[in-house]
């Protein structure tokens, strides 16, 4: 399909070099000229060659874009059958949005480790043949019926809820995935999508904990970050990804951070917001967090890692001034000790209630513009295509450090 525009109604253009013909044909093989960005539109006619456009003129790429869009394919990588591996890329439908969804050309995907989970175990209810995936950046392609938060074009971030709603267009390991409006940030421009797609899981996580009435109840986060509350919040895990983005809501939140890690990632923990960083595997961890939170008053605990560290954090928050609670990503956690609730942490319910608009809503997009939240752990590029997700799923089932595998599509 060959889509044009007069250059007459092109004003000045500049080059980037960073855009290669080969990157731009394999993201947009359907057609020669396509929004990649709220502001820019590249042509496959001068695929280095950028040019910024006026209001009237994006409408009309948005047009561009919603015909291309129709004329697209989709594939995806399938699970056939209950613990089927490797996964088999084939084609999968351009699904269409409904009301609050929009379509997302997906630019990349991130690995949890619940996806090894899901195609080895077959633990979870799975309508087979079905994909898995939940951490998606790209742009989007099409809005939902009343949709006005969003546009075409828009780049952006989000949780694909498909383990939640098993629909199979709400998954993340395919080229197109719907995407909840509630769920879905609005990326700036110098955040690329393969940093961007580390967030999403780990996030809805994070937040569940934290902010849910059935949970911590913190308050909400805020830019610039909300006074100090003189609350402390224990993190068990400071360096995993659901750590990584909870000490930085509850900073945001105006909540002080004392977490665990390795003495390899303190650096990378403080760097986050943790006042404090105590070594997990010391045999005086225990006595090293109540001492610590002498004096204070504590706003829970979040358990990241689950198994022992569950009931190390029961006697910390036991032995504490504060709310005596410990949410957890892990289940099967010891009988805690009287006063001590314990509370298990699912990401997807943040869609259901309403911490998922306000966090990835109200306060995700503002928080990224200024710096004071970022995408984190790191990313690791394992590889570009859908072909590459099934060695980037059992590079993280052999374990992974202050890093989360990317695949580029």
């Amino acid at each position: 399909m060959a889509l044009s525009i007069s250059s007459k109604q092109l004003p000045r253009t500049f080059l980037k070099p960073s855009a290669t013909r080969r990157q731009i044909d394999s993201r947009f093989p359907s057609t020669s000229a396509i929004i990649i960005s709220r502001n820019y539109l590249v042509s496959s006619v001068s695929p280095c060659r950028f040019t910024t456009y006026t209001k009237p003129q994006r409408q009309q790429f948005r047009n561009f874009t919603q015909t291309a869009n129709k004329m697209a394919t989709n594939n995806a990588a399938w699970i056939k059958e209950a613990k089927a591996h490797p996964f088999v890329v084939e084609p999968a439908p351009v699904w269409t949005p409904e009301a609050n969804e929009v379509l997302v050309k997906n630019h990349a995907v991130a690995i949890n480790p619940v996806d090894g989970s899901l195609q080895a175990a077959g633990w979870w209810p799975l309508d087979y043949p079905t994909m898995l995936g939940q951490d998606v950046s790209g742009v989007i392609a099409a809005v939902g019926p009343g949709v006005i938060q969003f546009k075409v074009g828009d780049c952006v971030v989000g949780h694909a809820l498909g383990m939640a709603t098993k629909r199979r267009q709400d998954n993340a390991f395919q080229e197109y995935t719907i995407l909840q409006i509630n769920m879905t940030t609005l990326l700036p421009d110098n955040i690329p999508f393969e940093k961007a797609a580390v967030l999403p899981l780990a996030l809805s996580t994070a937040a569940c904990a934290l902010y849910q009435d059935t949970h911590l109840k913190l308050q909400l986060p805020a830019v610039p970050p909300q006074k100090p509350t003189g609350k402390t919040l224990v993190v068990w895990g400071g360096s995993s990804a659901v750590g990584s983005n909870a000490i930085q809501l509850a900073v945001n939140s105006g909540y002080e951070v004392i977490a665990t890690a390795s003495p390899k990632n303190f650096d990378y923990v403080k760097k986050l917001g943790a006042s404090q960083v105590f070594d997990y595997s010391s045999a005086t961890i225990q006595d090293d967090l109540i001492n610590a939170l002498k004096n204070k008053t504590i706003a829970g605990a979040l358990d990241c890692i689950g198994g022992a560290p569950q009931g190390i954090l029961q006697q910390v928050v036991a032995n504490s001034e504060g709310v005596k609670a410990v949410a957890s990503t892990k289940r099967g956690w010891p009988e805690p000790p009287t006063g001590v609730t314990m509370y298990p942490v699912f990401g997807t319910t943040l869609s259901g209630n309403f911490v998922g608009k306000a966090i990835y809503n109200d306060f995700l997009p503002s928080a990224l513009k200024a710096g004071t939240f970022v995408p984190a752990p790191e990313p690791r590029i394992v590889g570009q295509g859908l072909e590459k997700i099934q060695e980037a799923v059992d590079l993280v089932k052999k374990g992974v450090s202050a890093t989360k595998l990317v695949v580029t599509l």
